[in-house]
């Protein structure tokens, strides 16, 4: 089993930045993709971006390309969510999730899942 710990959320102003991590025990992580997704009230949850197993190919959704950079270090068991330029669309709740499939936008492709930190982007 893996279990992810979401870390780094806060309160900023827009424009600002924030890094997000999720660390992972019991398990290495790896050789699974890494996702992070976000929902904020009212809405479903959505992805944001993903990273291979490698970090060979990252995906991003349209909203947040330029603006957010997923990373990941193996050896530290740690995936990255750094967010520049943040706007007050972007306040969700955000969630890493991870899976040893191919699976990146899908969120029901994810086998485990953070509890999720919160984002919250002031005007």
């Amino acid at each position: 089993q893996v279990q992810l710990v979401e870390s780094g959320g806060g309160l900023v102003q827009a424009g600002g930045s924030l890094r997000l991590s999720c660390a992972a025990s019991g398990r290495t992580f790896s050789s699974y993709v890494v996702g992070w997704f976000r929902q904020a009230p009212g809405k479903e949850r959505e992805f944001v971006a993903a990273i291979s197993w490698s970090g060979a190919y990252t995906y991003y959704a349209e909203a947040v390309k330029g603006r957010f950079t997923i990373s990941r270090d193996n050896a530290k068991n740690t995936v990255y969510l750094q967010m520049n330029s943040l706007k007050p669309g972007d306040t969700a709740v955000y969630y890493c999730a991870a899976n040893p499939h191919s699976e990146y936008h899908n969120p029901h492709g994810y086998d485990y899942w953070g509890q999720g930190t919160q984002v919250t982007v002031s005007s």
